[in-house]
């Protein structure tokens, strides 16, 4: 779908149709992106359900995703992933599976894989994005029904973060969150606060009204959950780049903030998972799948 032109003869993005779905137990937010004309769409950042206390897992939200497409009657053309993701496991496999749709995730997740594979003592694990249909580089572009996304390589909160722009909608993954939370950390193995600030500029200089969609909403003072804002908006509001006018400012702020917070609980449990494109270790002997915690590889945990 080509973009279109308003009263004046200036060129306006394409608006596709975006619909979220909250997973509260971690606070992220999967979404369907649909091309309006063809009802073509993707399945962006899908979350299995994993329960560290009991080690089970479930595909509720993965499913909520699949009924709302049998109920809308569109297309999966595309499992997308912004990012391996260390607080959730991703359900891309399984969709993959149930729908047939090409899984893809940024370039750079072999290096992810390569340093996570060492951190697990995984020798022989594939290091080369094999497990997923499609790596993007940036810049690249990729169509959706009608509709061309283009893919924008957003490193800072992991090494291989992207950005998903589709008409006047952003996936913005882990780098901006809701104005009132901020932006996302930068402590994991790979992260840069110094790559963060230069990524949030970039998608900064969309245009104001491009709506950008957050991986996450962490709820602050008991509101409800949020995840839609804007260029504009994140630019006039957001708590972090209000306090931080510059790199050094923003750097100082992030990694003092980082210093305070407690690694994701799931960070070991899911990264392991992700790394695979969302599929879980092969059964050993006994028919059971087992993760494999590595212990003391991130060292002394915040309390905060």
């Amino acid at each position: 779908m080509p973009p279109t032109s308003d009263a004046t003869g200036q060129e306006t993005a394409v608006s596709p149709r975006v619909d979220a779905f909250f997973e509260r137990e971690t606070g992220s937010v999967q979404y369907v992106l649909t091309d309006p004309a063809t009802g073509h769409c993707a399945l962006i950042d899908p979350v299995l359900d994993y329960d560290e206390k009991s080690a089970t897992t479930s595909t509720k939200s993965a499913d909520a995703l699949l009924a709302f497409v049998e109920r809308e009657k569109l297309r999966v053309e595309w499992i997308l992933d912004t990012h391996p993701h260390a607080d959730h496991l991703s359900a891309a496999s399984y969709l993959k599976e149930r729908t047939g749709a090409a899984m893809a995730i940024g370039a750079q997740v072999t290096d992810v894989q390569r340093l996570w594979k060492t951190l697990y003592n995984l020798p022989s694990f594939p290091d080369d994005g094999s497990q997923w249909d499609r790596l993007f580089a940036d810049g690249d572009r990729f169509r959706l029904g009608e509709m061309e996304v283009e893919v924008l390589f957003s490193p800072g909160h992991t090494l291989a973060s992207v950005t998903y722009v589709a008409g006047d909608a952003a996936f913005v993954h882990d780098t901006l969150l809701m104005p009132d939370f901020g932006t996302a950390r930068c402590d994991f193995p790979g992260g840069d606060a110094h790559a963060m600030w230069r990524t949030i500029q970039r998608i900064l200089s969309l245009p104001d009204n491009t709506r950008l969609f957050t991986g996450h909403d962490y709820m602050p003072n008991g509101r409800a959950p949020a995840w839609e804002s804007t260029v504009a908006r994140q630019k006039a509001e957001n708590v972090h780049l209000a306090k931080a006018a510059s790199e050094a400012e923003f750097v100082a702020l992030r990694r003092a903030r980082d210093a305070t917070l407690p690694m994701p609980k799931l960070i070991l449990h899911a990264l392991q998972v992700n790394l695979a494109g969302g599929r879980l270790p092969p059964p050993e002997s006994d028919g059971r799948r087992y993760l494999k915690i590595p212990l003391n590889a991130l060292g002394p945990a915040s309390q905060g």
